[in-house]
């Protein structure tokens, strides 16, 4: 990933979730392995780590809740496939905003993932 900088960067900082958006050259399966290879290289222990995407439309999102030295972060980001790997937006953010942006990205993937019991119960815990 060519922004690894700018992630590991934010990951220390404040803020419960990190969210980025960002192009992928790689499909969903690859995308997430880099992703959690680049928090794992940081130092962060991963404790749940979920992927969805559409087959209509080349894009998704990742979730990854994390933890390192007694510190809780969730990691979101949204990801379009591109020609290269590039980040287009990057923010911390506390929990009510990240919650908020969390659902909204859910929903713009497509309204029949959230009749996946994983999402549910995602929701139901906020």
């Amino acid at each position: 990933m060519e922004f690894k900088e700018e992630l590991i960067e934010a990951l220390e900082g404040d803020g419960l979730w990190t969210v980025i958006a960002f192009k992928t050259p790689h499909g969903p399966g690859r995308t997430l392995e880099e992703v959690l290879k680049v928090i794992e290289e940081a130092g962060w222990e991963v404790t749940f780590k979920a992927n969805w995407w559409t087959a209509d439309i080349p894009y998704g999102l990742i979730r990854v809740d994390i933890k390192k030295d007694g510190r809780e972060k969730i990691f979101l980001g949204k990801w379009i496939l591109g020609d290269s790997c590039q980040l287009l937006k990057l923010e911390n953010m506390e929990l009510e905003k990240g919650r908020d942006e969390f659902f909204r990205m859910v929903d713009s993937i497509t309204s029949t993932l959230i009749h996946d019991p994983v999402i549910r119960t995602m929701r139901e815990q906020y």
